[in-house]
């Protein structure tokens, strides 16, 4: 067989492995603005639903503010829920204890955005000032 056929179907090959892979991911709603609270399906087979939780927020990290509120108030409520993932504008986000991550599958890489102060508080990280042993104290003065 020639290289160029090979080329061709390894080529091809790849695009039908990539196709196949692309279908079975979820993706986020791209709609401007709009925030989703994102709730994965039990059996792990079905879709997550995705449910509008606030409208018209400016940013990405407004979005994160209103679900970690959604979050604080489950929890009050008597929930036991620590974990809580959201969508916003094509991207997912991800609050757990460590803070907010943000990723463009439910599955793939995660970008830390926002961590947690030694008060639970959600700052960005370059902001939190930090004891010699590495705990978060407090966050920096402007």
């Amino acid at each position: 067989m020639s290289r160029k056929f090979l080329a061709v179907a390894a080529l091809g090959l790849t695009a039908v492995l990539a196709a196949g892979c692309s279908s079975n991911a979820v993706e986020a709603p791209r709609d401007e603005g709009v925030c989703y609270h994102v709730v994965p399906a039990e059996d792990g087979k079905s879709p997550p639903r995705i449910n509008v939780l606030a409208r018209e927020q400016p940013q990405i990290e407004f979005c994160a503010a209103r679900l970690e509120e959604m979050r604080l108030r489950f929890l009050r409520l008597g929930g036991s829920a620590q974990d809580m993932i959201g969508a916003y504008q094509g991207q997912f986000i991800f609050i757990d204890r460590k803070g907010v991550q943000f990723g463009k599958s439910l599955t793939g890489q995660r970008y830390f955005a926002l961590a947690r102060t030694g008060d639970g508080r959600l700052a960005i990280p370059g902001a939190i000032q930090r004891q010699i042993d590495g705990r978060p104290v407090a966050v920096a003065p402007n």
